[in-house]
């Protein structure tokens, strides 16, 4: 064995980037728009034959230019050549020895891309991978730096790299489900074409959601027989094929256990290809581990014998403590060979801990939510209720700095991922994930330049990047208040102005769905809090105007249209596209037009009108209030709704849920982690009524329960009032020390009334936190929350 043989790797990347760096100094650009693609053919393994496909494939569908294929080069043109087994010759072409040196160093899945201008008389690229599936990333890789454009082939620069994945598990659930927002309209090929780009970015595994859910309107393509062809697209692409096969049945009713061990093992004969299978604890399922681990048992027995070496994998969630304690109680006794590991999804012990409780023998999966902004693990930061009354919880979503910031938090602990996806609406953030997986330094920005070099304009890649950054940003702050919404909103046209053959593409008509009708919701937003304003002082001059003319007055202003023809022209945008991203893709934005599984799945076309003001409560409130038998009981009833978020001089309002109305609330945000790692307080919104709930906006929105609420400049000499809104109980100190309820009424919008000690007034400042009610087992839905405070002056 020589010395440089055993040179440290890191030596060989100096070496490797001054190679890359005198090429550069001599470089322009290379024209292969007439090179042919070598590769070894029929001598290829499977997956490399498909990475040669994939190449000319994807050139073709952007050039319009089909390179011919040839075992060797031809007749001087350039060439690009793929290959697995770098020390093995190509017919007419000899690897460059520093290529073929840095090839060996790869790792798994590795793969080395350079220039050739010195091994044959035409100059071409090597596309050289550790492994077949390397040389699939590295076709992939090439595609998101060549320059194709119709009718033009070009390497605009040099091009010197050597890579290895980080986390040997990158992958996303694509469920062929009825649930899903876009996939169940897929058949075959749109599937493969769909995994194919996500192996662009170094995804390597695909799961399935083979029989969870009914049949649905669309499913072009029977359950079975789906199931099997997705098994086939990964052998062919050799990516990783898992499913996801809960028991949200009683484990301990033996012919339905049976009955679901015969789907399984009927599964695995029609599966040529099966890596892993993922057993959801809970999220469906409440069976305890002593009947779970049996029968998982059973399953890998059945497994075995088609698939053995594919492994089951389990999740916690849902496990109180005596359940979790009871899975590492059986590791420990059992120490099974057929596990896998653990999967951490929502619901789930968190990731460090489990990290530390779980053998080595046994890896890690993270299963992050990337596919919901509500309601969900990873909720919009204080998400302005506006936009989560509208676009809901499966919206259109790239949220790239959180992805990453996700992604990298985590992945130390773990083997990697399979991501929690609906639908296509998170298109983005599967690609950061993937790129992340294989390069957790990759800055994000630099990963949607790629995203939009491959699949949308390699000319406006940087200002693309920078659009859908700004979509992220549309979601900080206050909406009223936040004028990047518009300025993104421009962007998005400008773009579109400046490259018209964008409208057919499905990822650029996202973009402009979401620039659309973010700036929709914020035009309406600011119009309706005007409106209910007005209303608000129609209603204070009840004892003038009459009970019934004030509500009648008020009622005619918060019925007013919108007669803003910018905003009819938005309006009239987003339908068109919500029909151009059906046709496309297969996107459902509506339950009545494109048949959504629910109004929760992404259909937020349903709900472009959802009132953003109290209008539908105070129609209520105005039938209620007529009922009331004296005109003095009317006027205070309008008067006290009036003056609901406007208590008064020297009072205070706030709703805790919501970021534009809530200036008194300790919000404990630090950065982006602890966010994530969910060390700080977030509001949340309840789903009632399929989204359409009549109540009080305020009563919607909610949190259990924030950091605290701060009031200053307090007059020590008056006294002063606390009234809360929530449900369940409330447990309230102030300055730390616990005070008792003079009135508490525990029902959705009944009032929780405490007096504030003079003495603890005497610095005119006061702080108020929460102990959180003891409520083991409850249902989130029903544990106890806070929805509204005040702070009122005598």
């Amino acid at each position: 064995m020589t010395r440089a043989s055993l040179a440290p790797w890191w030596l060989a990347a100096i070496a490797l980037k001054l190679v890359a760096f005198q090429a550069a100094e001599a470089f322009e650009s290379m024209d292969l728009s007439r090179s042919v693609l070598v590769a070894r053919g029929d001598k290829a393994p499977e997956v490399e034959r498909t990475a040669a496909r994939v190449l000319a494939e994807e050139i073709e569908r952007r050039t319009g230019i089909r390179l011919p294929a040839a075992a060797r080069p031809v007749g001087g043109r350039p060439f690009i050549a793929l290959t697995s087994n770098p020390s093995e010759p190509v017919v007419g072409l000899q690897v460059p020895e520093r290529a073929r040196l840095a090839a060996g160093r790869l790792g798994a899945e590795g793969f080395h891309v350079s220039l050739d201008t010195g091994s044959a008389s035409s100059p071409g690229l090597w596309v050289l991978g550790a492994d077949p599936r390397g040389v699939l990333f590295g076709a992939g890789y090439l595609l998101r730096k060549l320059d194709l454009e119709p009718g033009s082939i070009v390497l605009s620069g040099p091009i010197e790299i050597a890579t290895a994945r980080r986390y040997p598990l990158r992958g996303h659930q694509l469920g062929y489900r009825n649930r899903a927002n876009s996939y169940d309209a897929w058949d075959d090929r749109r599937y493969e074409q769909y995994i194919r780009e996500l192996a662009f970015f170094g995804a390597n595994a695909i799961e399935n959601i083979p029989f969870e859910g009914e049949a649905g309107p669309h499913l072009p393509l029977p359950r079975r027989e789906m199931n099997r062809k997705l098994s086939e697209i990964c052998k062919r692409y050799g990516l990783e094929y898992w499913i996801w096969t809960p028991a949200d049945f009683d484990l301990g009713d033996e012919p339905r256990r049976r009955r679901a061990l015969e789907e399984h093992d009927q599964l695995f004969r029609d599966c040529p290809r099966l890596d892993g299978i993922f057993f959801p604890g809970g999220d469906p399922g409440r069976n305890h581990p002593r009947l779970v681990m049996p029968y998982l048992e059973e399953l890998a027995a059945l497994l075995a014998k088609r698939h053995p070496q594919a492994r089951l994998w389990i999740s916690l969630q849902g496990f109180d403590e005596e359940r979790v304690g009871a899975f590492y109680q059986y590791l420990e006794m059992h120490r099974p060979e057929w596990l896998g590991g653990v999967v951490c999804g929502p619901s789930s012990p968190p990731i460090p801990e489990t990290r530390r409780r779980l053998a080595p023998r046994y890896r890690l999966r993270h299963y992050p939510d990337i596919t919901h902004t509500v309601r969900c693990q990873y909720p919009v930061p204080w998400w302005d209720p506006a936009f989560a009354h509208t676009l809901g919880r499966e919206p259109i979503n790239p949220r790239p700095l959180h992805s990453a910031a996700a992604h990298n938090l985590f992945a130390p602990y773990t083997g990697g991922f399979i991501t929690y996806s609906d639908g296509v609406h998170d298109d983005v953030n599967k690609t950061i994930w993937s790129a992340l997986g294989w390069n957790p330094e990759a800055e994000a920005r630099e990963i949607l330049i790629d995203y939009a070099r491959v699949f949308l304009d390699r000319k406006l890649a940087p200002e693309i990047a920078d659009a859908l950054l700004a979509l992220e940003r549309n979601w900080e702050g206050p909406l009223a208040r936040n004028g990047g919404v518009e300025a993104a909103l421009k962007l998005v046209e400008a773009i579109g102005e400046a490259k018209p053959a964008l409208a057919e593409n499905w990822r650029w008509q996202m973009v402009r769905f979401r620039a659309s009708y973010d700036a929709t919701i914020r035009h309406r937003l600011i119009r309706e809090a005007t409106l209910e304003e007005e209303a608000n002082a129609i209603l204070l001059r009840a004892g003038e105007l009459g009970a019934e003319r004030a509500m009648g007055e008020a009622g005619a202003v918060l019925a007013q249209p919108d007669g803003d023809a910018r905003a009819q022209g938005l309006r009239e945008r987003i339908e068109n596209l919500a029909g151009a991203l059906w046709k496309s893709i297969g996107l459902q934005t509506s339950v009545p037009r494109y048949q959504a599984s629910g109004a929760e799945r992404g259909a937020v076309l349903d709900f472009l009108d959802h009132p953003l003001n109290n209008r539908w409560w105070l129609e209520d409130q105005f039938k209620r209030i007529a009922e009331l038998p004296s005109s003095e009981e009317k006027a205070r009833a309008l008067a006290m709704i009036a003056g609901w978020e406007h208590p008064g001089p020297g009072s205070f309002y706030d709703e805790v849920g919501n970021i534009a109305k809530s200036p008194h609330i300790l919000r404990g945000e630090g950065n982006l982690s602890e966010i994530i790692e969910e060390r700080v307080p977030l509001p949340d919104v309840m789903w009632w009524d399929e989204g359409l709930s009549r109540r009080r906006l305020s009563w919607i929105s909610f949190m259990n329960w924030p950091v605290g609420l701060r009031y200053e400049g307090l007059d020590p000499a008056a006294r002063y009032l606390i009234r809360l809104t929530g449900y369940g109980d409330a447990f309230l100190r102030i300055d730390g020390e616990r005070v008792q309820p003079a009135l508490y009424g525990k029902g959705i919008g009944e009032f929780k009334e405490f007096e504030v000690p003079a003495r603890l007034l005497e610095d005119g400042r006061i702080l108020l936190t929460f102990d959180r009610p003891p409520e083991p087992g409850v249902n989130w839905r029903e544990q106890s929350r806070l929805n509204e405070v005040w702070l009122l002056k005598k």
